[in-house]
């Protein structure tokens, strides 16, 4: 796993993909003493919401492809939390002892994004035909995944039509937003909590059940964090507490099975 991790790294920093990170801060400390949360692109408004309402101190988030951070946890960035998109990658950190057992904390379902006006594609049916554009996560990250694991539930000759219609792979939900909102595709598999916060741009049209995948968010403790009671209170505030509450108002539902 650590030589998976090393080469993504190298990877997406040969192609720029660190430079998605963003950050903010918030709460009574100084940036040297702030808690620091790695977390995926799509809990941008959520968390960073949560962060100016955390009572534990200050807080700083690094956001981008939850398989990027986990790249950077393997080769010794340490952050003091880490929050996923996917179970695979706080799990896979767990199993190599570089954090602690990840709790799953939210849940989210794929649309398939169009334009709110002017939409050329009306189902995910649409998305086979000659001239529709698509733009969709990249294989490595967990957008890219569930929408493979959607593409696979269509058959085998519907999905080749699909992908031959993809003119983009992106590191990041944030990515497959852009090439929507600047108008480079007609269409794209995101979660609808990103639909949601581009405030009326995009649009979702929901899935078929058959073809919707479970998505759970899991986060974890950093193991070798100096601010361990400040991560275990931010996970609590997560699961029940303000937390919480900024994740159900982005849109965000509880985990799988909570």
């Amino acid at each position: 796993m650590r030589k998976r991790l090393t080469a993504l790294l190298f990877a997406t920093i040969a192609a720029g993909a660190t430079s998605a990170c963003g950050s903010s801060s918030s709460g009574n400390g100084g940036s040297g003493g702030a808690l620091v949360v790695s977390a995926a692109s799509s809990l941008t408004d959520a968390f960073t919401a949560y962060g100016r309402a955390f009572d534990g101190g200050a807080v700083r988030f690094s956001f981008a492809g939850s398989d990027e951070l986990a790249a950077q946890i393997g080769q010794g960035v340490k952050p003091d939390v880490f929050a996923a998109a996917s179970p695979r990658f706080p799990e896979q950190l767990h199993a190599e002892g570089l954090v602690g057992r990840p709790v799953a904390f939210a849940g989210n379902r794929l649309v398939l994004a169009v334009p709110a006006t002017g939409a050329k594609v009306a189902s995910v049916a649409d998305l086979a035909q000659p001239g529709a554009t698509l733009a969709i996560g990249s294989a490595g990250v967990p957008i890219g995944s569930y929408t493979r694991d959607v593409l696979a539930r269509l058959g085998a000759r519907r999905a080749a039509a699909v992908l031959a219609n993809v003119r983009s792979e992106e590191p990041d939900v944030k990515g497959i937003v852009g090439k929507l909102t600047q108008g480079a595709v007609d269409a794209g598999f995101v979660y609808v909590t990103d639909v949601d916060a581009t405030n009326g741009k995009l649009k979702a049209i929901e899935l078929p059940a058959a073809l919707q995948p479970s998505v759970a968010y899991e986060v974890a403790v950093v193991n070798g964090t100096q601010h361990a009671a400040a991560a275990r209170r931010f996970i609590a505030g997560l699961l029940r507490g303000k937390g919480a509450a900024e994740l159900r108002a982005a849109g965000f539902a509880p985990p799988p099975g909570g």
